[in-house]
């Protein structure tokens, strides 16, 4: 495995595998890997000849206030799960290679970036849409991976792709879980040990969700759904402050207003501070 922090030298390699029939499997991350990310890189292993893996905190998709400067990093650590799991490179760009001096180009998706995460973070997937456009354009993968905790980003990098013609697939993969059904993410190093046993009620509360969405639509509504999800976490965590909990489609966000009469893929989306930490999850399933 080979660590690459040049854009240049990474094109390159990327041109080279593509002009000798490699398919180019990719798999973006900020570091601080976990088993989720290494589920990312054992699927694009398993369908791809090339894996490549990049890390790098893309400082344009957080907020002012937020956790840039203390976004947790271990570079060493990484490298050994990226290895492990058996990618063939790391990109491992620094800010200057990523980003010019006098940079003013920047991608935006309409009217999805601007509902759930992107009403409580605006901008956010706009640094988002255009760091993934730019590894696109540097890594050149014919397939590109993401977990399907990021929901929201999933659906926005999608509609980016079909929208400018990228000639890229997006392979969505299955959120990997703590024990107690806590989504793996690298903002739970936040979380204290209580903190932790607590934010298990999020999957609990997406799963009754669910379990109302198919069983019960005939006598409850879409916000009678999203009340019942919420009391779940409020009687079980006295201080947990639930931001958003939203139930519609997976492809252009839309609310579900009549569950009852939906058919089609739904997606339970929820926001939820623990302490200092702010924790997202959901739930995908088909309604027929």
């Amino acid at each position: 495995m080979k660590v690459v922090k040049e854009v240049r030298a990474m094109q390159e390699i990327s041109e080279f595998n593509r002009l000798t029939y490699k398919k180019i499997g990719f798999v973006p991350t900020m570091g601080y890997l976990h088993e989720g990310h290494t589920s990312l890189i054992l699927k694009a292993k398993e369908e791809c000849d090339i894996v490549v893996v990049s890390i790098y905190v893309n400082p344009t998709q957080f907020l002012q206030g937020e956790d840039f400067e203390t976004y947790p990093r271990d570079f060493d650590k990484d490298y050994e799960m990226c290895k492990n799991a058996g990618a063939d490179y790391i990109f491992y760009p620094d800010n200057l290679q990523m980003y010019k001096r006098n940079h003013m180009t920047n991608i935006m998706i309409s009217t999805i970036t601007n509902r759930l995460e992107g009403e409580i973070r605006p901008g956010h997937f706009i640094g988002v849409a255009t760091i993934v456009l730019k590894l696109f354009n540097v890594v050149k993968p014919h397939k590109a991976y993401f977990g399907q905790k990021d929901a929201q980003q999933v659906v926005v990098l999608k509609r980016m792709t079909n929208d400018l013609n990228l000639d890229v697939e997006i392979i969505t993969c299955p959120t990997i879980r703590e024990e107690n059904g806590l989504a793996k993410s690298s903002r739970n190093t936040y979380l204290t040990d209580a903190e932790r046993n607590d934010a298990a009620i999020l999957y609990a509360a997406l799963e009754k969700g669910k379990d109302w969405v198919l069983k019960r639509s005939e006598d409850l509504t879409t916000e009678e759904i999203k009340e019942l999800m919420r009391d779940v976490i409020d009687e079980t965590v006295k201080d947990a402050k639930v931001q958003y909990i939203a139930i519609t489609d997976n492809e252009l966000l839309n609310e579900i207003k009549d569950i009852n009469g939906y058919k089609g893929e739904v997606l339970i989306s929820l926001a939820v501070k623990m302490g200092k930490t702010r924790l997202i999850d959901n739930i995908v399933f088909s309604k027929n």
